[in-house]
Parts: C-alpha cells; structure tokens; sequence
C-alpha cells in the first residue's frame, strides 16, 4: 500500500457543490462548501457527503476495464449483501463471533483438502487480508524453524539467513527480506525463461538458506514456475550436502486455478518439501478485496512460539497475523463462494477465463503487430511485445492510448537480465466476458492505423507511462 503524503502545496479552493445538494437549504451549498485538508467546522447532510465522494470517485478507471488487476472486481449481488450483513463484525475477535470463526476454519480445511494435505485435518492455516501477509507469515515461519535449527550459531553477527527466488516474485517478498532481515538471492531472467531454473535456485542455496520461494503463476506473464522440478533439484542437493531446504508456494493465483484445470500438475502438497501454500481469495479465489490465505502441511511446519493466545473479550484466541482488527464480511464472502461453486463451478468459471484469455490472445497475433511471450494456457493471463519490424510505436504508447478508451493494460520493462523487453500484459477474471473481450481487440486494432504512422514511440520517460511498478 502506498504512502500518502499531504501536499506540498495545499489546495486552498473549496470543494464544489451543486445547490441541489442542500436539501434544506438549496443555496446553502454554494457558500458552506467543505474545505479539502481539514476538517469541515461543521457536518454536512448524508446526501450531500455521499454525493460530494461519489462525484470525485467517477474520475477512477473502471475496475471492469481494469486489464492489470488480479483482484477480483464481481461478485454476485447476493455476496454483496452477505458482505454488508458481516462488515461491522470483527474478524479477529473470535469469541463473540464464533460463527465467522467457524467459516474461516471451513475454509482452511476446504484449502488443505484442495492442496492435497497428506491429513487435512492436521493442516494449519489462517485468513489474511490478502497474499501479501500471507507470504509475509509464511516467511516469518521459514525464517524461525531456520533459527530454531541454527540455534548454536544464530544469532551472531557473521550469519545472515537467507531467501531463494526468482527475480520475477511480487514485490512483496522483497519487502519481507528488507523488513525481517533476509538476504534476498535471486535467480534472474535469461533468455525466453521468465521465472526461477530450478538448478540455478539449487545453487544458490546454502546452510543460511531459511527456504526457496516457488510461484504458481508469475505475475509478469502468467506463467506457472516448475515446482515440482524445483523440489527434485533440492532432493538432489540434500543427497549430496545434508542440505534440507524446504520449499514455499506463493499460489497468490494459480492456487486458485490449478486445482481446477490442470489436476495432474503436481505443485502442492503432495510434495514432501512443499511445507506452506498462500493463495489469494480476491483474485482467482473469486472475492472481492481484500482476504488471503496461508497454510501449513502440518502444526510442525509453524513454530508454536508464533502463535499468539490472546484473552480477548473473555476467550481464548490463537492467532498470527500481522493485521489484527478486520472485517469479517471477507472471509464469510470466501465461504459463500466455495459453497456456492463447488469444484465443478470452479472448474467453469476458471476453464471459461482460461478460454477468454487465449482467445483474445489468438487474436492478438492474428493483427500482426505483436508477438506473444505466454498464452493464458497457464494462468489466465498473457504478455505480448511489438515484433521487431515495428519501429514506429512501443508497447508504452499501446498502453497510453488503450488508456483513451478506458481500457487499462499494463506496459513494463522486465527485470534483469531481460531489461531490454518491454511488454504488455493482460490478466483475464471472472466478469471479463467473451463480449467485453472481443470489444478489447476491436479497439486495440482501431488504434493500430495511427500508431504506425507515428515517426517514432512517442514515450519519453517509460517509467512514468504506467502504474504497473512490479
């Protein structure tokens, strides 16, 4: 989440308001309107506070346009209504809302049975406001069995744990080893591979080697990394060291897919080295933002000494997490889906996504000006660049006029060793319908003619031309 700063220069001018606002007082509005930065000397109407918020917030894009996303940006109105009956419910106050306890419980255990625990019953796992918190709790966990096993040599000043990734992870596994004192080793890009080599994750591994990080469903082309390779790669690393490196998939979105449509891919916790699973429930969980989940194999895979009993409002309560007052309207929006879906609704609505995706990605090559990098055969997500004949524009000016048209597609230059591409990428949901697909491509093929009578891209500062900063 950004951090908000209060502007250099303050807008001294007033916020607008129609007169029609005043209900009691048509004029009213139009000599006591709000200041902007401090806090009105006096209330305003519901109408009118609702009104004066509601104008300014039609300036944003519009979720359902928004190509960038994961997040989930439709739901069925009757989970909207479940979700305004549980918002006022504090989700971390268990023992007077033991019913919203209980669904969160059901739905780790749907998780565990989901992910192949080898005994669901003894899996371990909590919400989260998102994967964000769970890949910072499942990181706090590595890093702790790591110490607890270290023990006669950490802490001390010549020893720093250390994480393995590949340089393609969301950006907050690197906020997990900035805030918590990880050495981040990285695998970088090389040639057409776009995510961690398993042997060169291997490599990097030492006996300061807290885990290596595996994600199902990279997020800079949608491509599903090689985990059960990647657990291979440290079996043989264990036979010829002792080195036991346990292994966490980041499942933010393909945990959530995979499932689903590609049931013999083994990723989970069918393998042994496999010991936590996060996954997001706002984005291919279906919900809407914000709720995450984090699980263990088992209770050994998360150190006791983690979890908090609390004696909150008269009850017991163990808990880790980083956030601790939260709504429940979340989680009890996560039961209602996997009640509502099942596994053969899941199965649809992602197989659906999937079809949409690698449509839209067909005729996107079919225009002839791009080439594709991934197809949305994996995650329902696909990056494509400008073939190299075309000088006239880049993907940075693709970009800024879909924006024209409403649409928001990402355009980013991808981390080393693969700086020199730029691309654009698209991420289909649930809500994204064929219709709306189809519209997409009709006007990105509208913007074509234009584009190649450019002389030259027209972008200057490509860090400043998207939002997209991973």
């Amino acid at each position: 989440m950004p951090l908000h700063k209060g502007p250099e220069k303050p807008d001294e001018r007033p916020l607008s308001v129609n007169p029609f606002y005043g209900e009691a007082n048509p004029v009213g509005g139009m000599t006591q309107a709000p200041p902007k930065h401090r806090l009105p000397d006096t209330p305003l109407s519901p109408t009118t506070a609702y009104q004066l918020v509601h104008d300014e917030l039609m300036l944003d894009g519009n979720s359902r346009l928004n190509l960038a996303t994961f997040v989930t940006t439709w739901m069925e109105p009757q989970a909207g209504v479940l979700m305004g009956e549980c918002r006022d419910k504090n989700m971390i106050d268990k023992d007077e809302y033991p019913r919203t306890a209980e669904l969160e419980r059901r739905c780790v255990a749907m998780l565990a049975d989901l992910w192949n625990a080898p005994d669901p019953s003894a899996a371990v796992g909590c919400s989260t406001t998102g994967s964000s918190e769970a890949c910072m709790l499942a990181g706090m966990a590595l890093k702790r069995r790591w110490a607890q096993r270290n023990a006669d040599r950490y802490p001390a000043h010549d020893v720093r744990p250390n994480l393995v990734m590949g340089v393609n992870v969301q950006v907050c596994w690197d906020k997990f080893c900035n805030f918590w004192e990880v050495e981040a080793r990285q695998v970088p890009m090389d040639g057409d591979r776009f995510h961690l080599d398993p042997q060169a994750a291997a490599a990097l591994c030492d006996e300061n080697t807290i885990g290596v990080v595996g994600i199902l469903g990279s997020t800079f082309d949608g491509s599903y990394e090689p985990i059960a390779d990647l657990c291979a790669a440290l079996d043989e690393l264990q036979e010829r060291t002792g080195l036991d490196i346990p292994v966490h998939v980041d499942g933010a979105s393909g945990a959530m897919v995979a499932p689903f449509l590609d049931e013999d891919l083994v990723w989970d916790f069918r393998l042994p080295r496999v010991v936590s699973i996060n996954t997001s429930g706002h984005k291919y969980g279906l919900v809407y933002p914000g709720v995450g989940w984090a699980l263990w194999r088992d209770k050994a895979a998360l150190p006791e000494e983690l979890v908090f009993h609390v004696n909150y409002l008269g009850g017991d309560m163990p808990t880790f997490a980083l956030n601790f007052s939260r709504p429940g309207a979340q989680v009890v929006a996560q039961y209602y889906t996997f009640l509502r879906l099942g596994r053969e609704g899941y199965r649809a609505v992602q197989q659906t996504t999937r079809d949409v995706a690698r449509g839209i990605a067909e005729r996107v090559e079919a225009l002839g000006d791009f080439r594709l990098l991934t197809r949305g055969d994996e995650l329902p997500v696909f990056a494509f660049t400008t073939r190299p004949d075309v000088t006239a524009y880049d993907v940075f000016d693709v970009s800024r006029r879909l924006r024209e048209k409403g649409w928001l597609v990402p355009a980013y230059t991808f981390p080393p060793n693969r700086e020199d591409l730029s691309v654009l990428r698209v991420v289909c949901r649930n809500g994204f319908s064929a219709d709306l697909a189809e519209l997409f491509v009709e006007d990105l093929g509208l913007l074509l003619p234009e584009l190649r009578r450019q002389p030259h891209p027209l972008t200057q500062d490509k860090g400043a031309a998207t939002g997209f900063h991973h």
